[in-house]
């Protein structure tokens, strides 16, 4: 599903033409390896690794989610999904560029199935939300899966279908998140990657709803 505006709290996401101009070139350079795992964090990646590109809410939270899984090289934080290039986090805030708040996870499939990916994306955050996640409101906080082959696509919609199904059996709304083929990933500011390791008190808004996900339907695993 996507959608462009969620009525029952009057935000939306801005047009092309509404969207902030951004700029040709990035503010900020990215770090180059993660606090914790030791690699690089910018592409290009090993052969043989994968990247998924998930958004549930507050990427602090939830870059700490799937740093943790055995089979992640990497993990990092950014900006996809909108319309102005290389934007700031401010900018992001607004509301007037269309980014959501992404991680970028990066993960060998012989270890990590990416079944596994997408389960641990839904249980993670409440996908029912819209614009918002938890106490957190606004479109950047939005629930999104960018995908990065076609095989991997037709895994992200099949497991949202499920998902949704075991969530109306739980008594939920109905799911609202985006999948879509991956575009643009900004990434984000230095300060951001790996909020959680260098602010271990640091805030962590997302939550999931307690229903499991189904797996191990066919297309969705290795």
């Amino acid at each position: 599903m996507t959608a462009t505006s969620f009525p029952h709290h009057g935000l939306r996401l801005p047009s092309a033409e509404e969207a902030l101009p951004g700029r040709a070139a990035p503010l900020h350079t990215v770090p180059a390896r993660h606090l914790l795992l030791g690699t690089p964090l910018a592409g290009p990646y090993p052969a043989g690794l994968e990247v998924a590109d998930l958004a549930l809410g507050c990427f602090w939270g939830a870059e700490r989610t799937f740093w943790r899984l055995p089979g992640v090289w990497t993990t990092l934080v950014g900006y996809q999904g909108g319309h102005t290039e290389h934007p700031a986090y401010e900018e992001v805030c607004s509301g007037l560029t269309g980014h959501a708040e992404t991680v970028r996870v990066v993960f060998d499939p012989a270890l990590l199935p990416y079944d596994e990916v997408l389960r641990t994306f839904w249980e993670a955050h409440d996908p029912t939300q819209g614009y918002r996640q938890g106490h957190d409101h606004g479109t950047q906080y939005r629930s999104a899966l960018r995908t990065h082959s076609p095989h991997r696509h037709a895994a992200a919609l099949a497991s949202r279908e499920r998902y949704a199904a075991a969530l109306r059996a739980a008594g939920h709304g109905p799911v609202t998140t985006e999948i879509a083929p991956a575009g643009p990933f900004y990434p984000a500011e230095a300060r951001h990657q790996q909020y959680l390791a260098q602010n271990p008190a640091g805030h962590c808004g997302i939550g999931g709803t307690g229903v499991a996900c189904p797996t191990g339907a066919a297309g969705t695993g290795r």
